[in-house]
């Protein structure tokens, strides 16, 4: 039975009117250049809304170009509002099966990220400062304490059964209502994804994906012997679903992978009638729904946007969600809501690994019981909105005249798409001789596509070696078009 979404006010809706509100009055000329816009308390008692509706009001302008924030002053009124970048324009991929090739960058770019000299810039692994640290510092060594029996011994799958618990809780507050029971945890998303193919199809199978995608997912596309069927794709509104129903009467697909929420690289969050859309679209023709959620707790405002699962608890649909991006990736802790490949799935986690190490799940069940993830998720919401607007503004002020830039609602990372033929692929190999770690266009894709595109994390230190790390990459950018001029 379908999930009925309740047409009732969030606090993302009154962001909005709140933005659009100022937004009229700057436009009106209440609001002079250089003016100060009101502080954020002050605004929130005269709307009569949280201080978070505010300030993601304010950020929301700041996007636009229209507003900036000065440190320990408040907002203000730009003198020239800058422009806002062009989008990057839907995908066009081929449209035929194919196996994946040109991953092995992706090993370089991996190990560069653990390189302390290389500016990170090219790895969607969140930097430290955007980390709870210290409080998973006190949850291990807790864990240890007073789990003395429990963290010796395995726990076989389907998991601890107090991280499940909380997990169940999570999902059920996201509208996505599912039994403990019916979580596996997993070694990450990445180890979610691989058991949830494994489950659904077979050597030399076809699989509907997203263009650009994730290339995690390709390297589990290649590994398991699958052909990567790349589907158009539209960086503020996710997957065409016209284009995949045309797909899926030609080829013979096994399974579709779709990030809905806040998509890697694109950022796009499919709008909830997409997303139903897509769900009736596969079940009509039997295909199974495998959703990463990775990054569906890291929208910038209060609502968290809504799972395919929970439009159709009892469909073939495999949930796939992770912490990596929110508490730690060296956490490692993952899970699948498998459906009713479930014993396969169990069965399968226990060949590959046997399971999950259990101080990572007593620590993650620890900090989800006590309240300190949601403290820490309100926090980092904020600290990845202002990452993406900061990067996104510089980004747009120093590279190419014709660069497009995504704009995404979520997440930490941004797409950019270069003017003319600059090679990507050349880019960040003369970027990583200076030290700057970049990734490539061409590594989202199973066919080699957007050889012009990069993809940037703004969830970096941002301090002078940063900056001059995108100063870098802009003098690079200028020699490459040069040369292809």
């Amino acid at each position: 039975m379908a999930t009925t979404v309740l047409d009732t006010p969030t606090m993302e809706t009154l962001y909005q009117q709140v933005a659009d509100e100022l937004q009229q009055s700057i436009e009106r000329g209440i609001y002079q250049p250089g003016d100060r816009l009101p502080g954020v308390r002050r605004l929130s008692k005269q709307r009569s809304v949280s201080i978070a509706t505010v300030i993601t009001a304010y950020r929301h302008l700041e996007n636009l170009g229209l507003i900036e924030a000065r440190n320990r002053s408040g907002y203000y009124l730009r003198d020239r509002p800058q422009p806002l970048a062009k989008e990057p324009l839907p995908t066009a991929p081929p449209n035929q099966p194919m196996l994946v090739t040109g991953q092995a960058v992706v090993l370089n770019m991996g190990k560069a990220s653990h390189d302390p000299s290389v500016i990170q810039l090219g790895a969607a692994v969140p930097d430290a400062s955007f980390l709870p640290i210290r409080a998973i510092e006190r949850a291990i060594t807790q864990s240890a304490r007073y789990h003395k029996n429990t963290v010796a011994a395995y726990e076989f799958p389907p998991g601890l059964p107090e991280l499940r618990r909380q997990i169940a809780r999570r999902m059920a507050e996201a509208g996505c209502r599912v039994h403990p029971d019916e979580i596996v945890i997993t070694n990450g998303c990445q180890e979610a994804l691989s058991l949830a193919l494994r489950a659904v199809t077979r050597p030399g199978d076809v699989v509907a994906v997203e263009s650009p995608t994730f290339y995690g997912l390709l390297q589990v596309i290649d590994n398991l012997g699958l052909k990567a069927l790349e589907i158009p794709t539209h960086p503020r509104t996710g997957i065409s679903l016209e284009a995949l129903e045309l797909t899926v009467e030609q080829w013979p697909i096994k399974a579709c992978v779709v990030t809905p929420n806040f998509s890697n690289p694109l950022g796009s969050c499919m709008p909830d009638e997409n997303k139903a859309g897509l769900v009736a679209l596969l079940d009509k023709h039997g295909i199974s729904l495998v959703e990463d959620d990775v990054y569906g707790d890291l929208g910038f405002g209060s609502a968290r946007p809504g799972s395919c699962k929970s439009l159709s608890p009892s469909g073939d649909i495999l949930y796939c969600g992770s912490f990596s991006k929110t508490l730690a990736p060296g956490l490692r802790i993952g899970w699948i809501v498998p459906g009713r490949h479930q014993p396969q799935v169990e069965y399968m986690k226990y060949v590959l690994n046997l399971a999950t190490p259990t101080i990572p799940q007593l620590a993650v069940a620890a900090l989800l019981e006590g309240g300190q993830y949601e403290r820490h998720l309100r926090k980092v919401k904020r600290d990845y909105a202002l990452a993406v607007s900061r990067m996104s503004s510089k980004v747009m002020a120093l590279f190419p005249e014709g660069t497009r830039i995504t704009r995404p609602e979520g997440g930490f990372v941004i797409w950019v798409e270069l003017p003319g033929n600059i090679d990507s692929l050349e880019l960040a190999k003369r970027s990583m001789n200076h030290g700057i770690s970049i990734a490539p266009g061409p590594i989202f894709s199973a066919s080699q596509k957007y050889r012009n595109c990069i993809r940037l994390s703004c969830a970096c230190r941002w301090d002078d070696n940063t900056m001059k790390a995108l100063s870098t990459l802009t003098a690079l950018l200028s020699r490459l078009e040069t040369e292809t001029a």
